[in-house]
């Protein structure tokens, strides 16, 4: 689960992490008088105006600005609110701003990177920084790699004095190590405390008056973990979410939406990735990620056929099932009930293996509906692109 800046730095906040002063705001009017109160409590007559969405590259494409008057935060408020912002992380539809946040301005000195990211391969979380502060982690990493440092955390020892020495040295700021120290212990304490998955300050600056402030945070949250943290849970902007991303959640069920035509219904994640994999491997493209998990009933299945057959793009639709907990039978059950009430008019690709397999089989072949059998994945995955042919 991700969350807003605002709500990001809030949180941060009450971790001890200085952010800076701002509020969010939903209109124009809102924005002018934070604007306002902002400048009596901190003698500011600058302020930046940034879109609240969840996504980054929001600078580029015009979502954030510096203003220098309260009539220049009304304009530009007014034009951002209900626009469409496109990013190189929103893709080409972009995401609707519904908020904004206004904020006084700093007086930057120098801009880094910082973030707290959990690293599989070596099961710690570890620190990644560099001096490269304000652009794309990603194209550092591409073009600059040597001027990035990655450290791990040893979960028994946490935080330590070299952590903070190496990361002070990277940024080029050895005089503000103890400064360094205190942010990383901060940021580790959010991190284990709340289930991050990430913690990113992009940038972290140093003002001219010496402080170190997060100027931008994004922190993403472990969704298992969710039934721990109510008021985290609760941050969560349904806006920011795709709509059958968020309805597959309330059916426990594993949804992403992609870019191809070829819908897929899987038990199992490691059996969808491959599912995915081999349907582009023989030149078709996945219209999304579905899990239905291996304990799913006859509802959550007819839930999720329904899902993707919503879905404008998809075309055909390739079922692949390996029944183990999972029954190809109530797999079987599933499809016929979401396929009679949309009214299927796609190609159904199905290949059951596993537990009652036989039994799921006869079910779709006395079911009337037009239905592609295929044992193998590789004979599924050849028949799924086929279709989209004929």
């Amino acid at each position: 689960m991700n969350i807003h800046e605002y709500q990001a730095k809030k949180l941060l906040n009450s971790f001890n992490v200085a952010t800076g002063y701002g509020e969010p705001a939903e209109t124009a009017e809102e924005a002018v008088t934070i604007a306002k109160e902002l400048s009596q409590e901190f003698d500011t007559k600058t302020w930046v105006v940034k879109a609240q969405i969840h996504a980054g590259g929001r600078g580029k494409a015009g979502g954030v600005k510096l203003c220098k008057s309260l009539d220049e935060i009304s304009s530009y408020a007014s034009s951002l609110l209900g626009s469409t912002l496109v990013t190189q992380q929103t893709g080409p539809k972009g995401q609707v701003v519904r908020k904004i946040y206004v904020e006084c301005a700093s007086n930057i000195a120098s801009e880094f990177y910082i973030s707290l990211v959990l690293n599989r391969n070596t099961q710690q979380v570890c620190i990644i920084a560099s001096a490269e502060g304000g652009t794309d982690i990603e194209e550092v990493a591409e073009k600059n790699p040597d001027k990035i440092v990655n450290l791990g955390i040893c979960s028994v020892s946490g935080i330590q004095g070299y952590h903070s020495r190496r990361v002070a040295a990277t940024l080029g700021i050895l005089d503000k190590t103890k400064e360094i120290l205190h942010l990383l212990q901060c940021l580790y304490e959010t991190y284990l405390d709340c289930d991050c998955s990430l913690i990113e300050i992009n940038p972290l600056v140093l003002t001219k008056e010496g402080s170190l402030l997060a100027l931008d945070a994004k922190i993403s949250f472990d969704d298992n973990a969710l039934y721990r943290h109510k008021a985290i849970e609760a941050l969560n902007d349904r806006f920011e979410e795709d709509a059958a991303e968020t309805e597959a959640k309330k059916y426990d069920l594993s949804y992403v939406k992609l870019e191809g035509n070829i819908g897929c219904l899987v038990n199992g994640a490691g059996l969808a990735m491959a599912t995915m994999d081999i349907i582009q491997h023989y030149g078709g493209s996945p219209a999304n990620f579905l899990d239905v998990g291996g304990n799913a009933n006859k509802e959550q299945v007819s839930k999720a056929f329904q899902i993707i057959l919503k879905d404008e793009n998809v075309k055909a639709i390739l079922v692949n099932i390996f029944g183990g907990i999972m029954r190809c039978d109530i797999i079987a059950h599933g499809i016929i009930a979401a396929a009679s009430e949309m009214q299927l008019k796609v190609p159904l690709i199905v290949r059951l293996q596993g537990t009652n397999k036989d039994l799921g089989k006869q079910i779709l072949n006395e079911s009337g509906l037009n239905i592609i059998a295929a044992d193998g994945l590789d004979e599924a995955a050849k028949k799924a692109v086929a279709a989209l042919k004929d």
